[in-house]
């Protein structure tokens, strides 16, 4: 029983980093950002990730945190990535345009 003990507790711990990463680049981005991407507000998603962090540290209910870890995994997945096109920042280390393919730019067949 303690393996799973144990186990459990990684979890529960790999759920509360991911959730308080999310938060902090949900912060970090900027509010016109997500505006420009569509999403919701910046301040809806400082509640929702705000409120994950504080019920993974403070309310050890397992619906609740499998939630939260939804809502994390929402950030990531979808809003993140439009966060960082909107931003410019979704292209990569080596610049480019859009038209860039992945042996250099594509010109139209001209």
């Amino acid at each position: 029983m303690t393996a799973f003990g144990g186990l459990m507790w990684l979890i529960f711990t790999a759920m509360l980093v991911l959730a308080v990463v999310a938060l902090v680049m949900a912060a970090v981005a900027r509010e016109d950002a997500y505006r420009a991407a569509d999403k919701q507000n910046k301040m809806f998603w400082l509640i929702i990730l705000g409120i994950t962090v504080a019920v993974n540290l403070l309310v050890p209910m397992l619906f609740l945190q499998i939630a939260g870890l939804i809502a994390t995994i929402v950030f990531f997945v979808d809003v993140r990535p439009a966060l960082r096109q909107v931003s410019g920042g979704g292209r990569g280390r080596r610049g480019g345009s859009s038209s860039d393919g992945p042996y250099g730019p594509y010109n139209g067949g001209r």
